[in-house]
């Protein structure tokens, strides 16, 4: 996982699946990681991760394309 950088970070797992739907709309590969803890799922986050070489333009699109 060392070529992937975090884009996107919140506790919405639905907000993170949203955001990696965009960029893949935009030709970016990106992976949902799930950083909750496994018992309760209270405490943690999800992180949407791109390429290295596509983390610029990512945050680009993440930054000025994505409300909620």
């Amino acid at each position: 996982m060392e070529n992937w950088i975090k884009v996107f970070e919140t506790e919405a797992q639905v907000r993170a699946e949203i955001v990696k739907g965009v960029l893949e709309e935009h030709g970016i590969q990106a992976v949902v990681l799930n950083k909750k803890e496994t018992v309760y799922k209270i405490f943690g986050t999800y992180h949407v991760l791109v390429q290295r070489d596509d983390s610029i333009s990512a945050s680009t699109i993440v930054q000025n394309e994505i409300t909620f």
